[in-house]
Order: C-alpha cells, then structure tokens, then sequence
C-alpha cells in the first residue's frame, strides 16, 4: 500500500465518499435532483461546487429524466457528465438510460440502491438497478463506502475507454452503505486526478471542425448493426475492467475484480450474493469454518458485463450453490442474479438455489444466512426459490 493512502484516511459516509470520487475527478457537468436516500450525496458535492473546490457546471434540473437528459446532452458535447439517483428516480431516467448507452456516452451513475413503489417505500432493495440491467450499462456493486468510492474512481475510467464508450452505474445499498460512517483510505487528490485521467472525447457535437449527427433517426438500414456494436462495447468491458484494477492496485493496494472469491479453494458449498448483505455472509462463513463446516462465498462486483466463464470456473467445484437475490423478477424462473449464475452453470451437474432476502431494507441476520447454508450440505429439495426473514 502507497505512503499515499495510509496519511488519507476521513470517516465519511458512503454518499460522502461518492462525492469525494466526484470531487476528485472534477467532472466538467452534474446535473442534479433530489431522492431518498440519494440526496445528500448530490448536497455534499454541491457544497464542493459552492466553495471552488470543483469546476463543475451544477444543473438543477427538474426531474430526473431531465438529469439524464441533460447529462447527455453534456456528454455528446463532448465533456465528462456524472448525475446520481434512486430508486423511482432511476425508473424515470428509464427512457434515456437507453438513448445514454445508444449514443455510446460514458456518463458516471451512482445510484444508491432503494426499493422502487409501490408500495411507497424508501429503503434499500436492488430492484430499481436490477430493472436496468438491460439497458447497456456497465454496472458495478459495492460492498461498503471504501469501494463505492474506489468503483466510483474506477468508472471513469471503464466506461471513458475507447474499447468501451459505454456509460457505468456504480451502485451502494441505501441507508446501509449511503448513511453509514466508515473510516476510508482516501487518495490524494492530485494521485486521483492523474488516475482518473482528463477526458478526451471522441467526438462532440459542438465540434465545428468536425460536424456529426447523434441521436438521429435510426430505422431497418442501421439500428441492428447499432446495437451490435453496443454488444461488442460490453465484449472489451471484462479485458478494460481488469486493466484498470490492475493499476488501481499498483496506486493503492487495494484489489478488485469481476468478484472476490471468500474460503473458496476448499469449499464444498457457497454463497453468491451482491452489495453490503456480503459482509452477513462473510460473518457466517467464519464462524462456519470455526466448526468445521467447509463454507465458502463469492462477492459479486461486475453484474453487467456478467462475468460468466469466471464464475463458471470458480464454481464449478462444489458441491451445492446459492444465489442470494435482494429483489425479484416477477414471474420468472427466480432472481436476476440466480437466473444469470444458472445460465453461466449450464451443464454442470450442480444444485442451484434462490434466496430472496432484504426486500425495502429488511435486516438480513446470520442465522438466516446460516439456514441457507444448512439446506445447502442437506441437499434440501423443493422450491428453488425461497425466502429469507419472510414472516409467515
């Protein structure tokens, strides 16, 4: 670890820490509009703005479909744009979230996971990123506000490079990760801004030297061969994404990947699962191993691109398997991140089974964890699809 990063260390919650990425990387446009829990991020880094410390153009817009839409206008002018958001807030961006991945814009998305009504609700579940999934955006898990900030540092980097030119959401669980006060490993802001890197557009529409068309009509002639090269963007994410990791571990020492592997190499059981309910896991996995019992756990961090071949490979030795799911898609065959694990496990002969837990930011408790566990070295038939901390 860097002398750097050891003389760095703030307590800040994790909607701060966000905001100290955003600081860091000093974007040149925030459109901003408020949503619980969401909200304070976007004061922490107005108050950045208030003071100078940021040359960033704050827009406050009126809706966040206005956020996102002005985050693309800025970004097809050929600047770096960030925006934040939760929940319903998400779901009205819905329209463009797409025309954002079409025109192939890097814009920077913390969202802060949270329930989407109704019932009105305000807490944390991963229904309002889960819906996205599809829209062709990179999407990155946190686990707590240290990496929240550090996939915050990360994103512009992915999501900027010119195999990729696709934009990122980097996501923190609400009031869990968002409200919660941890002590960081903060970068120094010149080392930040020098990883980071200055922006350098490919194109811009306010280019008079080189005039283009973004966004135009796009029918039978084009729009198939268009959506092709968003895939082939998602292809060069994986090769991208690990090269910036590799050099955010050289400048910090801390490592990422596609996901941490927990107990793994000897496991005969394990647990998949997503965002801060990983440290439950990891709770439960130690004191499991303290009785004997060979548990193990893999943290997922890259949902899009869904990293199937890694975590075919890391999987492929057990025994039994979970996915623990912190929403539902209604009236399929499980959870998003089931129903991904059992694709990437196709022909492997290897019990898979859904957990759906958390839901509006109910508490997950190591017991139920462990209960999951259980039914896994019982070899439990049944209903794939069943529930932690429902009541009856």
């Amino acid at each position: 670890m860097t002398t750097e990063t050891k003389k760095n260390r703030k307590a800040l919650t994790g909607n701060e820490a966000v905001a100290e990425a955003f600081r860091q990387a000093n974007p040149d446009v925030a459109a901003v509009y408020p949503i619980t829990p969401q909200t304070e991020l976007m004061h922490k880094f107005a108050e950045y703005v208030n003071n100078g410390q940021v040359d960033t153009e704050l827009v406050y817009v009126e809706s966040e479909h206005s956020a996102m839409s002005a985050s693309v206008g800025a970004s097809a002018g050929g600047v770096r744009a960030v925006t934040a958001t939760s929940a319903n807030g998400l779901a009205l961006m819905w329209e463009i979230l797409y025309i954002a991945a079409g025109m192939r814009l890097p814009i920077v998305l913390a969202v802060v996971t949270c329930a989407v009504s109704g019932p009105l609700h305000i807490h944390c579940d991963h229904s309002d990123t889960m819906g996205a999934r599809d829209a062709g955006w990179i999407q990155l898990f946190s686990e707590n506000a240290q990496e929240a900030y550090d996939n915050t540092l990360q994103a512009f980097r992915i999501a900027e490079h010119r195999d990729v030119l696709l934009p990122t959401m980097i996501t923190l669980d609400g009031f869990i990760i968002s409200h919660t006060t941890e002590v960081l490993e903060i970068l120094d802001r010149q080392a930040a801004k020098k990883f980071v890197g200055e922006y350098e557009p490919l194109f811009s529409l306010l280019n008079p030297e080189q005039p283009i068309t973004m966004g135009s009509l796009d029918l039978q002639d084009y729009y198939f061969e268009h959506k092709r090269q968003q895939v082939e963007g998602m292809y060069n994410a994986p090769r991208v994404i690990e090269e910036v990791a590799r050099e955010y571990r050289e400048l910090t020492g801390r490592e990422y990947g596609f996901f941490e592997s927990y107990q793994m190499e000897d496991a005969e059981t394990a647990i998949v699962v997503m965002g801060s309910a990983a440290g439950t896991t990891k709770e439960t996995v130690d004191s499991l191993r303290e009785r004997g019992v060979k548990a193990g756990m893999i943290k997922l961090r890259v949902f899009r691109p869904f990293p199937h071949e890694q975590l075919a490979e890391a999987l492929g030795h057990l025994k039994a398997i979970a996915a623990l799911d912190r929403s539902i898609s209604y009236g399929g065959q499980g959870g998003p991140l089931f129903m991904e694990i059992r694709s990437a496990m196709y022909g492997k002969d290897i019990p898979i089974y859904n957990y759906i837990y958390g839901l509006g930011g109910r508490d997950l408790f190591p017991s139920q964890v462990e209960s999951a566990y259980n039914d896994l070295f019982e070899g439990k038939s049944g209903e794939r699809m069943r529930y932690l901390g429902l009541r009856e």
